[in-house]
């Protein structure tokens, strides 16, 4: 499930001079001795490339993005809260917010963003020079996982034990979950006052989970024979022991008529959310949850040249992506000779083969590059600008 990649994969700098172990020590003081590699300090926003698209950043002068990049992977426990984070950052960096339902007034030099199923995100920035027809330089990525999902009825009980059922998704190397300190992370939908339904994000930092692996003398032969678990009956986390569900008040559990949730889920695990987001259970309609692990994302190795992070496939895509698109149109005059239209695409559930509304097999690319053009053409009289605009686009 973790996964580490070289901090020389994000930049380049000049090798370092060699330094003794005194030396080293003092580079990379340990904030916490029991922690060492733990990051603490978020990181500014210092840019790592300069924007204008006449020039080309020195390596040597652009200062490391990998602490900000930390936080990044630290926010995005989900692809709701990486999507999430990506539009804290965008609305910081001066972009509009729009709405597909909304008509859109789009100008040259503006910049904009939308997102879909709180999952997905599509930002672009049009070139103060552009003209109908133009292209658009476009990167895409996406913001989900492999993990593991809790089941629509994720309650369940064995030997005293309450088990949380989950389903695999999306292609994982799922016994790297097993013996690792597990939370649930995702959206949860309120029920508010006024009949009215809303969405609020819930990332339960400390370990909830646990999926055990058993002693050696209950498997004697898991060293010759190899570790093939599975996957529907033993990758089901421990929740509690059983004795704790009787500790819950429910009194008003079947005051409403959105009662059979109780029965769906633990009624530990709905008091657990309805602490975090600050909510009644009664409030609590339906859950979207991940089981996450709860070790932060941190450097590593000899040098703290290692990123040790699980989700980097594609979140470290995605935060390279959004970070350009933010970095190439912060200065006054970085969109000023640009002619094209620089967009970023952040999809959802391409871990399973990304057939949804907010994935990549959805229209969602194609419509939001048309309306672009159709808004940008005003009074324009021709023919066939998105397809023109389309043969002088390029993806990556």
């Amino acid at each position: 499930m973790a996964m580490a990649i070289s901090r020389l994969q994000l930049l380049r700098p000049p090798p370092p001079p060699a330094t003794s172990a005194s030396s080293f020590l003092l580079k990379y003081p340990s904030p916490n001795p029991l922690r060492p590699n733990l990051h603490h300090k978020r990181f500014g926003s210092s840019p790592f490339i300069r924007s204008r698209s006449s020039e080309a950043p020195r390596a040597s002068q652009s200062p490391s993005i990998v602490g900000d990049m930390l936080d990044y992977l630290n926010e995005s426990w989900t692809q709701f809260h990486a999507t999430a984070e990506a539009k804290r950052q965008l609305l910081a960096a001066g972009f509009d917010l729009l709405n597909e339902s909304d008509r859109w007034e789009l100008k040259p030099g503006g910049r904009y963003f939308f997102t879909r199923n709180m999952s997905s995100l599509v930002a672009f920035a049009v070139g103060e020079k552009y003209t109908v027809g133009n292209g658009f330089h476009v990167i895409a990525a996406h913001t989900d996982s492999p993990c593991l999902k809790l089941k629509p009825k994720s309650a369940s009980t064995k030997s005293g034990y309450l088990m949380v059922n989950v389903q695999t998704y999306g292609a994982g190397l799922w016994h790297t979950w097993f013996d690792r300190d597990l939370s649930v992370a995702g959206r949860v939908i309120l029920k508010t006052g006024d009949g009215d339904f809303m969405h609020k994000l819930v990332k339960v930092k400390r370990p909830l989970l646990r999926v055990p692996t058993l002693a050696i003398h209950l498997d004697r032969s898991v060293n010759s024979d190899g570790f093939k678990p599975n996957l529907e009956s033993h990758l089901v986390p421990l929740l509690a022991k059983k004795l704790e569900e009787a500790s819950v008040n429910l009194e008003e559990k079947n005051s409403q008529p959105w009662s059979s949730k109780a029965s769906s889920h633990h009624s530990v695990l709905l008091q657990v959310l309805s602490e975090e987001i600050g909510c009644c259970i009664d409030e609590i309609v339906g859950i979207e949850l991940n089981v996450c692990d709860t070790q932060p994302s941190c450097l590593g190795g000899v040098n703290n040249e290692f990123i040790f992070s699980g989700r980097l496939d594609n979140l470290a895509s995605s935060y390279c992506a959004l970070r350009a698109l933010i970095d190439s149109c912060k200065l006054p005059g970085d969109l000023s000779n640009e002619q094209a239209i620089r967009m970023v695409a952040l999809f959802d559930n391409e871990e399973v083969g990304s057939d949804s509304v907010h994935g990549a097999g959805a229209p969602t690319m194609f419509q939001s590059m048309r309306r672009v053009v159709d808004c940008l053409a005003n009074k324009y009289i021709g023919e066939c600008a998105f397809e023109r605009a389309i043969r002088q686009s390029f993806l990556v």
